[in-house]
């Protein structure tokens, strides 16, 4: 019986508290890491939706030319 005990106290320990705690400090670790990278993400973003607009106006630009100069370059690609 003693001997059972040795075993079964320990565990009640460790699934009773070590482990809730090592989660939800885990957890908390987590939580701070995504909002610091959240912010960081955000801008990379908005310069990756600056970048998209710039691309879109040189298409845009780039297709008035074409149209400019050969009006059926449409049907040939």
């Amino acid at each position: 019986m003693f001997t059972s005990m040795l075993f079964v106290v320990p565990a009640i320990v460790i699934v009773g508290f070590v482990l809730p705690l090592w989660l939800v400090l885990h957890y908390v670790t987590v939580w701070r890491q995504q909002k610091r990278t959240g912010g960081i993400d955000a801008a990379a973003l908005g310069e990756l939706e600056t970048i998209a607009r710039r691309l879109e106006d040189r298409i845009a630009t780039l297709e008035r030319v074409l149209d400019a100069e050969d009006p059926a370059w449409r049907e040939k690609a």
